[in-house]
This record gives structure tokens, C-alpha cells and sequence, in this order.
């Protein structure tokens, strides 16, 4: 008896009960296929009942394997929003590869992700499963728009930079739960290791690779740069991707700020960056964040729907020629961007799969996907367009 056909449904949505997850569930009532077997998981039944998904509930804790193990065992796809993912992913990825479902997550936590290759990438090569983390703002966009810098220059890509403006934006209770446990568990320092998912590389780090610190003037832009807020995500993903496909690619990132007033917004952002990053150093600042915005809190609908995000990258091949790809949406990047990430990830997997790479293991989306979901996001709004300059 094939998988399909032996499990319950096509898709749970793990996690649905927190801001992100109730995102999730809304957005597979409006978009799912109407044959799609869906259910929504999470340990609060009480919590999930009030979501009116009109789907199945299933009830488990991620931190009891059992429960965990017998959800996966009825799914073909799990798909998650559980964060803190080291506390509450980790387990969903164990079960998953022993039990033959598909995952998808919106971490971009290079440290936990660098050790989920350690323990999971060559069991779930041999399972033949599917562990697709960065499916969120961080890092769908840069790492799909570099795959298809790739396929617009012939594979011949050598370097690529992004550019990212954001409308609009702020923090989930989700998130700021994540933030505070990767410096609890020492994963927000590993983070700064350059190449930490691609640790075989034999040769230096370039210049281009380097985390930036400071404002500077980007030619390629025209404006003034600083760093990007989904950059130390955004590059880890690009780099992972080149591991898998055999490729060495240069990549970085940068928030963009044109306009004669470009340098002082420049340094406003890049100063408001560095002391939240120096904040979250400190216990005390990390506690007192987490009571202010605890999990299930976020935005609300009228700011995640005002805002925007739009990311242009270039790229330059090894013989000179140059391509561009530019990726817009509308609605809050942390929050609609990456509901329509994660969930046509999801729906790739379960609806999808014959057209899907031939490709196993702990993945990033373009590796998993490649176009599939890049079609996908245009079909769900998103403006995706490559082209040669």
C-alpha cells in the first residue's frame, strides 16, 4: 500500500493555535484544494476549537514523543509554527523521518538547521523524506531568487547581492520566543559562523561574504545599504543550497534605503538593529520581552495587511553577463509573506510531488521545490520576475 494512500490526510498544520499557525489555518480554508485532507494540530484542544477551521483536530504535545509520533503517522505532510523549532520542531523532524512524512517549517535558525543535517540529512536521504526548513520570509525569497538568478544565467552564477525595502512590520510573540531561546541555548552565537552550512568549503571567505556592520553606499543599488534584518538567515539558506547543488555561490544582503535621505535612514535602521541585538544579550531584557509580547500575540490585521516587502537581487555569472530577479508582495513580510511561504511549501508537497525535484534530505525550499513553488507564489499574489540587464 503506497504512503498516500495508507495515511489520513494530506497535510496537519502543527502549531495552529499560535499567531502565525491561526494565519496559516485561515489561509488553507481560503486556498486548499477542496479534495485536500487537512487537519490543525497542537496540545490546547480547548485553543483549537475556537479557530472554526472545519477540519479534524488532533491533539498532541511536541515535547511527549508518543503524541507526536501518532500524529505524523497519519499525515503525509506536517507542516509547522511551533517555535521556539528547537524545543517544539526538533521532535516533529525525529518522528517524521522515521515514520516517511514530509515537513516543512518556517525556522531560519542556521545553528538548529546545522544540526538537523548532522543528525537527520543521510536518514532521510535513504527514507526518501523531505525536511524543508527556511519556508518563511527568512529565507524563501532570497533563496528561490537565487536559484532562479542561476537558471536565468545558464548555471554559470557567481556572485549575487539583495536588496530588501520594507513597508510596514513587527514582531510576533512567536518570534520573540525563538530570538530569546537561540541566545539561551548558545545557537544566536553559532549563527555568526559564516559558513556554517556549508562547513566543507575549501577556500576563504570573501569580502562579499562577510556579515556587514556598517553603512556604506551600494553602486549596484544607488542608494545607501545596511544590514538586512533576514540577512544572516537569508545568506546561511543561499549558502546551504549551493552545498546541495554542488554550486559555489557568493551571497549577501542588504536593507536598501534610496533617496537623498537614504544615509540617515540608513544608520537609523542599522542603529536600531545593533542595539535590539545588544538588548537581547541580556537575561533580564529577554524575560521582560517575552511577558510584553508573549506567544499568540502579534500585529493586527489591519497593520499585517497595510505592509509590503520587496526584494531585488543581481547576479553576475563567471563570463560577466549580469540578470536580475525581482520578488515583491503585499501584506507584513513576517506575517502574510510567510503564510504564503509555508503553506504552498505545504501544498507543493501533498498536491505537487511527481513535479518535484528528485531531491532528499534536510532541504531548503529551492532545492526542494525549485520552480514548482515559485509558480505557486505567483499564482498566490506574489510578483516573481527574472530577466537579463
Amino acid at each position: 500500500m503506497s504512503r498516500a494512500s495508507s495515511r489520513d490526510f494530506d497535510v496537519v498544520l502543527y502549531g495552529a493555535s499560535g499567531f502565525v499557525g491561526r494565519q496559516a489555518v485561515a489561509y488553507f480554508r481560503r486556498h486548499a484544494p477542496g479534495d485536500l485532507r487537512w487537519a490543525i494540530a497542537g496540545r490546547d484542544p480547548a485553543k483549537l476549537a475556537t479557530l472554526g477551521a472545519e477540519a479534524p483536530i488532533l491533539v498532541a504535545d511536541a515535547r511527549t514523543q508518543g503524541q507526536v509520533d501518532a500524529i505524523v503517522a497519519r499525515t503525509r505532510v506536517l507542516a509547522t509554527t511551533a517555535g521556539p523549532f528547537r524545543l517544539f520542531g526538533d521532535p516533529l523532524v525525529d518522528a517524521c523521518v522515521r515514520l516517511g512524512t514530509d515537513y516543512v517549517d518556517i525556522s531560519g535558525e542556521a545553528a538548529r538547521i546545522r544540526d538537523l543535517v548532522d543528525r537527520y540529512h543521510q536518514a532521510a536521504r535513504v527514507a526518501r523524506v523531505r525536511i524543508v526548513n527556511f519556508c518563511a520570509v527568512s529565507s524563501t525569497p532570497a533563496d528561490l531568487g537565487v536559484f532562479l538568478l542561476g537558471k536565468q544565467l545558464g548555471g554559470r552564477l557567481r556572485e549575487a547581492k539583495g536588496f530588501v525595502r520594507l513597508g510596514g512590520g513587527s514582531f510576533s510573540g512567536g518570534t520573540i520566543a525563538s530570538i530569546s531561546n537561540s541566545h539561551d541555548s548558545g545557537d544566536a552565537a553559532r549563527t555568526r559562523d559564516i559558513l556554517l552550512l556549508n562547513p566543507d568549503l575549501e577556500r576563504r571567505v570573501l569580502p562579499l561574504e562577510r556579515d556587514p556592520q556598517l553603512v556604506r553606499y551600494d553602486c549596484d543599488a544607488k542608494a545607501w545599504t545596511a544590514q538586512s534584518p533576514m540577512g544572516i538567515s537569508d545568506t546561511r539558506a543561499v549558502r546551504r543550497s549551493g552545498v546541495l547543488r554542488g554550486q559555489d555561490i557568493a551571497y549577501q544582503e542588504y536593507a536598501v534605503f534610496p533617496g537623498w535621505a537614504g544615509f540617515f535612514r540608513a544608520l537609523g535602521f542599522s542603529t536600531l538593529l545593533g542595539l535590539f541585538g545588544v538588548a537581547m544579550r541580556f537575561r533580564a531584557v529577554r524575560r521582560w520581552l517575552q511577558k510584553k509580547m508573549p506567544p499568540g500575540a502579534g500585529p493586527s490585521e489591519t497593520e499585517m495587511d497595510a505592509g509590503w516587502y520587496e526584494l531585488r537581487l543581481l547576479g553576475r555569472s563567471h563570463d560577466g553577463h549580469r540578470a536580475r530577479v525581482i520578488f515583491k508582495g503585499q501584506g507584513e513580510a513576517g506575517t502574510r509573506l510567510t503564510v504564503k511561504c509555508l503553506c504552498e511549501s505545504a501544498l507543493a508537497l501533498a498536491v505537487d510531488r511527481p513535479r518535484l525535484p528528485d531531491m532528499f534530505g534536510v532541504l531548503t525550499p529551492s532545492v526542494a521545490f525549485g520552480d514548482v513553488l515559485a509558480n505557486r507564489l505567483r499564482a498566490a499574489g506574489i510578483e516573481i520576475r527574472a530577466e537579463m540587464i
